[in-house]
Parts: C-alpha cells; sequence; structure tokens
C-alpha cells in the first residue's frame, strides 16, 4: 500500500499514518499537481469566459462603470448623426434647386416646342392631335422654333451637339413596310418595321427655311406609320447656385418629340421627354468667394468619409470579436455540458445595430463620393446618390433607437417589435394571397370600366388606399355604368374587399401586435424566461466585485 502504484489519492482515501510520503518529484505527485491545475485553469477559463460574456452584453454606461472608460465609440456615433444630417440637409437644399431647374427648362421646351400645349400633360403623354394637317402643323412646329429659338428664348440656351458630333435635328419615322396595305374589308399586314432618318442641320434650315419641308421625307403614309421622332441637343447653365456659393452647372439637355401613332386609333400622341446631362463648364471667370465654399462643401464631405469609415471599422471589429466570443462558448458549453447551444443565444451574438450601421455606413460613404463628384461636376447621377444618401440617414436615426432601447419606459417598443415581427410577416404572408386575388381580378374585370383599375400598379395602390378609408367614395362613384351586371360587380367586389381587410384582416393585424405588448409588459413585471446563455451568466460575480 504504500508504494508509488497506489498513489497520493490511496494514502487519503485510506488515513494510513505509516504509510511512506512518496518522494519528491515522484510521478504520483505530479499527476495530482498536473490534475488539480489543469482544475483550477478550467475554473479560470470559465470564470474569464463569463467576465467577457457579462462585459459584451452591458451598455455603454454599464462598460463606464465597469472600466471608467469615456464611451468614445458611443460619441462617434453621436457625432456622425449631426455630421450625416448636415450632409443631406445641404444637399437635399442643392438638389430641390437643380431639380426645379430641370423640371423648368422642361416646361419651358413644351411650351416653346409643343404647338397648342396646353400647359397641362393631358395623361402620361403632353398633348395629342386627331388630323393630317394638325400632324404636319405640329411637325414643323417644331422644327421652325428650333431654327428661331435664340429669338425666342427667355433661357440661356444655345445649339448643342448630338451623337453625330452635329448641330441641329434628327428626324427619324418608324412605318410598316411598303408592301403592307390595310384595306377596308381584308388584312394584309407584314410585322417588319422600317426606319427611316434624315439630319435637319442648323446651317440648311437657316439658309433654305422652307425647301425641307417640300421633300419626300415629310410626306408621311399615316395608314403605316408608326411614330415620328425629333431629337435635338441644347445646352444651358444654370446660374442661380452662384447665390448659394457654388459653381454654375453646365448642362446638355437631350430633347425628344416623340409622335405615337402605334394604335391607328385616330388619336396620335405627342411626347415630350428631356434628359439632363452636366458638362464640364468651359472659359468660366467668376470672382468672389465661390471657389473657397466649394471647397469648404469638399473638406467637410471628406470629414464625413472619414467618420463613416472609422465607424465601419469599429462595427466590424465588434462583430468580429462576437463571432470570437460566440465560438469560445459555443466550444465551453460542448465540452461542459456535452450538448449545443440553442440558436436564439447563439443569433444574440450578432447584434442586429451593428449590421444596420455598417449599412448605413457604406451607404454614406459611397453617397457623399459620388456627391464629390457631382460638386465637381463630373456626375449628374442626383437620384443614385439621394437614394444612398437618405437611405443611411434613415438608418442612422433609426439606430438611435438602440441607446433608447437601453431605458426600460423605451424598451418596450422594441422588445414587441421583435416579439411581433415573425408572427405580423407570416400573417402579411396569407394576407397578401388574399391581395394579390382582388388586385388580379379588380384590373382584369373593372379595368376597361374605371379609371383606377386600368393598370395593375395603379389597382394595387388603390386597393391599400381603401384598407387605409381614403377616396372610398370617389372610387364607387367613378364606375362607369355602362353595364348593369359590372355595376353590379363593382359593388360586390369593393364591399367584400373592404369589410374583409378593415373589419378581419387589419384587426387581427393589430391584435397580434396587440397580444405581443401584453406578453412583454407581463414579462417585465414577471421576468423574461431565461435561456442557457442567461443561467451561464447568473453565476458570473456580482457586478460591484467585477467593477473592484
Amino acid at each position: 500500500m504504500g508504494s508509488s502504484e497506489g498513489g497520493c489519492l490511496t494514502l487519503q482515501s485510506y488515513h494510513l499514518p505509516q504509510a511512506r510520503k512518496p518522494e519528491r518529484g515522484s510521478g504520483v505527485c505530479k499527476f495530482a499537481v498536473r490534475n488539480t491545475m489543469a482544475h483550477l485553469d478550467s475554473e479560470a477559463k470559465e470564470e474569464c469566459l463569463r467576465k467577457d460574456l457579462k462585459f459584451y452584453f452591458m451598455n455603454p454606461c454599464e462598460k463606464y462603470r465597469a472600466r471608467h472608460q469615456i464611451p468614445w465609440k458611443l460619441g462617434l456615433q453621436i457625432l456622425k448623426i449631426v455630421m450625416v444630417t448636415t450632409q443631406l440637409v445641404c444637399f437635399g437644399l442643392s438638389n430641390q434647386l437643380v431639380v426645379a431647374f430641370k423640371e423648368e427648362n422642361t416646361l419651358a421646351f413644351k411650351h416653346v416646342f409643343l404647338k397648342g400645349y396646353p400647359g397641362i400633360d393631358e395623361d402620361d403623354y403632353s398633348c395629342s392631335v386627331y388630323t393630317e394637317k394638325d400632324t404636319y402643323e405640329s411637325i414643323f412646329f417644331a422644327i421652325n422654333q428650333y431654327q428661331h429659338l435664340m429669338d425666342i428664348t427667355l433661357g440661356i440656351l444655345g445649339y448643342g451637339e448630338n451623337e453625330d458630333n452635329r448641330i441641329g435635328l434628327k428626324v427619324c419615322k418608324q412605318y410598316y413596310k411598303k408592301e403592307t396595305v390595310f384595306p377596308s374589308e381584308t388584312l394584309n399586314t407584314d410585322s417588319n418595321i422600317e426606319i427611316d432618318c434624315v439630319h435637319l442641320d442648323l446651317q440648311v434650315l437657316t439658309k433654305n427655311p422652307q425647301d425641307w419641308k417640300n421633300t419626300s421625307f415629310f410626306r408621311l403614309e399615316f395608314y403605316r406609320l408608326i411614330q415620328v421622332k425629333i431629337s435635338f441637343h441644347l445646352k444651358s447653365i444654370y446660374l442661380q447656385k452662384i447665390h448659394s456659393g457654388e459653381l454654375p452647372g453646365c448642362y446638355v439637355f437631350q430633347n425628344t418629340i416623340t409622335f405615337d401613332n402605334k394604335d391607328h386609333s385616330g388619336k396620335i400622341k405627342i411626347y415630350f421627354d428631356s434628359d439632363a446631362n452636366i458638362e464640364e463648364c468651359k472659359n468660366l471667370n467668376i470672382s468672389g468667394s465661390i471657389q473657397k465654399n466649394t471647397q469648404y462643401v469638399l473638406v467637410f464631405d471628406s470629414f464625413v468619409i472619414v467618420i463613416c469609415l472609422a465607424s465601419l471599422i469599429l462595427c466590424t471589429r465588434s462583430i468580429v470579436l462576437a463571432l470570437r466570443l460566440r465560438k469560445r462558448f459555443l466550444n465551453f458549453f460542448l465540452e461542459k455540458y456535452k450538448r449545443q447551444v440553442c440558436n436564439f443565444d447563439q443569433w444574440k451574438f450578432i447584434n442586429g445595430w451593428y449590421v444596420l450601421v455598417i449599412i448605413s455606413d457604406l451607404m454614406t460613404i459611397i453617397g457623399s463620393i459620388l456627391k464629390t463628384e457631382i460638386k465637381a461636376k463630373n456626375l449628374t447621377d442626383y437620384d443614385l446618390c439621394s437614394i444612398l444618401l437618405g437611405t443611411s440617414t434613415l438608418f442612422v436615426w433609426v439606430g438611435v433607437i438602440r441607446y433608447l432601447g437601453y431605458f426600460q419606459a423605451y424598451n418596450v417598443l422594441i422588445l414587441t417589435m421583435q416579439a411581433s415581427l415573425p408572427k405580423v410577416l407570416r400573417f402579411c404572408a396569407c394576407a397578401g394571397m388574399i391581395y394579390l386575388g382582388y388586385t388580379f381580378c379588380g384590373w382584369i374585370v373593372l379595368g376597361p370600366y374605371h379609371d383606377k383599375f386600368e393598370d395593375l400598379n395603379i389597382v394595387a395602390e388603390c386597393l391599400f388606399s381603401l384598407i387605409n378609408g381614403d377616396d372610398m367614395f370617389a372610387t364607387f362613384a367613378q364606375i362607369q355604368q355602362k353595364s348593369i351586371l359590372m355595376w353590379l360587380f363593382s359593388r360586390l367586389y369593393l364591399y367584400s374587399f373592404i369589410t374583409l381587410f378593415i373589419y378581419m384582416i387589419l384587426s387581427l393585424f393589430i391584435a397580434l401586435i396587440t397580444d405581443s405588448y401584453d406578453t412583454i409588459k407581463k414579462y417585465q413585471q414577471s421576468g423574461f424566461p431565461e435561456t442557457d446563455l442567461q443561467e451561464f451568466l447568473k453565476e458570473c460575480s456580482s457586478k460591484e466585485k467585477y467593477q473592484k
């Protein structure tokens, strides 16, 4: 019994005083020491893991009390909110002026080049003609107005070069092949389309103002004519930006007048499209502080990019560290308790607010770069820049809810949204099937008899408005009473839709959210159900001891 094979554990368990203590350095004591050290090391790692988890799930105020470090990352986010909002407001004011300038120029072009333009578009087209005489007069009127544009316009306009580097008009007509005929009782058609174009240079229009009218090109055969398209480019300078301390913008308007006869219904629709592109202003000589103001704006945008880049790096770093911490916790839990952690606890390591901040930072950086290029007059795509900056600012302000969620009174909203979102999405998927059914039915049945049902997209918008109680009487009243059957069907259709969606589906939708709210309030009073992660964190030392 006293041999080394019995070991230290054997001696201790039988308490034999006669037994000789093993010599120092024997294998038995080394084995016991290793076990003891391994046990202590395991406990130290477990306690370290608990502390790391406890610190990770603290809010900035608790982290400040634990380490007494200034939450400079929180300060960075607050600074970013102020900077991004200021940038968006400045860009919005500038964009508003540019949009107004383009819209006013387009309206002026319609009045100048469209004969008899009433001032308001008829539908999705500007105006229409119904006779051959009016068609010829409208085409010739647009060409003559282009010829005398410098004498009649009120704006700062100039002639621009087209795709072929020529100054003038390009007139194209599309028609069915010449062998196609449309007799009164029979139809002999060829679906092939031919395109014929002619260039009317400005010099030709000036020297021979009437000769081009007598050419065979302008002898239109309306029975096979599909459309006539007149395209030309005009230059303009936007001077209003000088008053706001910016460089003036030079724009090229790509204008197209289309006489659409595809339907051959006796009505030719006239469309006017204008697309503005910015170009470099040449030979500008402007005195004052405009150049300095532009430089200040570019410096401010660069500072916004730096702030967002720093926020992006910090949030990405936090997510990477969180994933490493999750891996440590999963391995420890599997090793000690021999089972996997539930998915809910695993997803708690992925902070959705950090993901939202990363997306917002990426959009702000890209939008700021586009804004810088627009200020430098290298780009004119205000739409993409507006979408990026507007959406990023939306995400930034939504992220403020995260900090309000640290207070229990405000946290109810966030918890209710989190709890009700899965049920609401499943409910919307079911209700959406009924909604799509009503949309297709209304479009195909009521489309010929009601303006709000003539297009599938318009039908969806109309039904959504009815759900919110908007414009109900007008929807009922505008149905054309040409058919008693259709009138009765429209009443049955509208009454059933309003009753089903407002009194049943919408009430159930609100009930789902109310039920989640009541559940959250109950949990706040009696306590939330504890998961594996929360049970593990409860074993951690008290916060005061950890701070010490």
